[in-house]
């Protein structure tokens, strides 16, 4: 579906075949842009994420939403255990990849990520409307994979292991201490390495992911390989 060179485009799909198939009986596509901006214009077809874009637990914010919570939000956005879903947002698709990441650890891994999100389908003269779609509540049994996160303590016992690396992909403010975001205790996890999530994305306003060549280098560069275990926060 991707052809920018990279190592697994199965993750996205492109903003062609999107089109092609937008009415595909068995695809979902979601906004992750905020309400308003949903409302305003979006994909045809597509839902909107709400406005929780982390989908945290209310009752334990530090989270995401618990199983029980989880079905019922996925269920009611017209999402089954066989929906394929398209995840889309108008910056650099991080809360598009979070929506991601919240459905594999559920155990839904039929998910991708529209390349380029609604800045390129926009750019493009591609269809869009205001129009809110009626959706029809779907069963999602969730499935948790817990090999998708690593909890605190677990986190403190690899941070000298050397088959390990921990990165942290915020702002070189928050990697340093210098923005607190409101956070309590500021700076970065002993012996991380720093390198922000955004340097993975096209610097020409396309919003699309860089070529796996030159990811490949700048993970590199940091240390970041293929043989070592990788944790990000």
């Amino acid at each position: 579906m991707a052809t920018h060179e990279y190592v697994h485009p199965e993750l996205l799909v492109e903003t062609e075949w999107l089109e092609e198939h937008i009415s595909d009986s068995d695809i979902r596509i979601v906004d992750c842009d905020s309400l308003d901006a949903y409302l305003r214009t979006h994909i045809p077809g597509a839902v909107s994420v709400g406005k929780d874009h982390y989908i945290k637990d209310p009752d334990f914010a530090l989270h995401v939403m618990a199983p029980e919570k989880i079905a019922d939000f996925f269920g009611r956005m017209g999402i089954g255990n066989d929906t394929l879903v398209i995840a889309y947002e108008g910056r650099n698709s991080p809360c598009a990849a979070r929506l991601w990441w919240v459905l594999n650890y559920y155990g839904h891994s039929r998910v991708k990520i529209l390349n380029g999100g609604f800045r390129t389908w926009f750019a493009e003269d591609r269809p869009t409307t205001a129009e809110v779609p009626n959706v029809e509540k779907r069963e999602f049994v969730p499935k948790t994979d817990e090999s998708l996160i690593i909890r605190g303590n677990d986190l403190k016992s690899v941070i000298s292991n050397n088959e390990s690396i921990i990165w942290d992909v915020r702002s070189e403010g928050e990697y340093s201490g210098e923005t607190t975001r409101g956070n309590r205790n500021t700076g970065h996890v002993p012996g991380a390495v720093h390198l922000e999530w955004n340097n993975m994305v096209e610097s020409d306003g396309t919003g699309k992911f860089k070529p796996a060549s030159e990811i490949a280098s700048l993970l590199n560069a940091k240390g970041i390989s293929a043989d070592k275990q990788v944790y990000t926060y």
